[in-house]
């Protein structure tokens, strides 16, 4: 009991100080957008891989998978005006996803299964640069590897954020909006106060880290 106190205590400091440095190097915008749920939920298309498990092993090869499938949709996806648009490419091209995932995998060493589903999935609110997207349910084309227990990676596929470097700053900020607005008929957003952001950030910084450390 008094090593895991300690263990607590030792991470705490840890992250303490990394979420400090996270904050004064990665947030540059002057305010978080958020935007309502009900007006995003079905304009929009998430990404998801998982990974076989938690292990370190399984965790790179997972995003070894996303960059191959990334560099392979960015070009189908990037100027996509819709989301049918953007869910026929994917219907379309979901044979040559699974075929890049499977030799990613086996040029790794590995003989992992893959499969791929385009469905609805409840998600917990998610931070993704200088935008909030709400829980609910949205639809989500995801990619699972082998037993699929792992922690995942995720970002929007449409609009296609995907292809946005959100750690470049003011810049990518400015495209996700963007982006954003576009897709949507009716953006119903509303900007998070200055003062509020860096809690919004600390505490999706804490949660993330903490889910990574003990749930392994």
């Amino acid at each position: 009991m008094k090593i895991k106190k300690s263990l607590f205590i030792i991470l705490s400091l840890l992250l303490g100080s990394l979420l400090i440095s996270c904050t004064s190097t990665e947030v540059k915008a002057d305010n978080y957008i958020e935007y309502d749920y009900n007006n995003v939920k079905d304009e929009i298309i998430r990404f998801h891989v998982l990974a076989n498990s938690d292990s370190k092993e399984d965790q790179e090869l997972k995003l070894k998978v996303r960059d191959e499938v990334i560099k392979y949709l960015e070009p189908l996806l990037k100027n996509s005006k819709s989301i049918d648009e953007s869910r026929e490419i994917l219907n379309k091209n979901n044979s040559k996803v699974i075929n890049i995932a499977n030799k990613v995998i086996k040029d790794n060493g590995y003989s992992y299964t893959v499969k791929t589903e385009l469905k609805k999935e409840n998600f917990p609110e998610k931070v993704y640069g200088n935008i909030i997207l709400p829980q609910g349910e949205y639809e989500a084309y995801r990619i699972l590897i082998e037993k699929a227990k792992g922690q995942n990676w995720w970002c929007v596929m449409f609009p296609p954020l995907c292809f946005v470097d959100v750690t470049k700053g003011e810049v990518a900020y400015e495209e996700t909006e963007k982006r954003m607005e576009e897709a949507l008929k009716n953006d119903g957003k509303k900007v998070v106060l200055e003062e509020g952001k860096e809690d919004i950030k600390m505490k999706f910084k804490v949660v993330e880290i903490f889910e990574n450390i003990f749930s392994k």
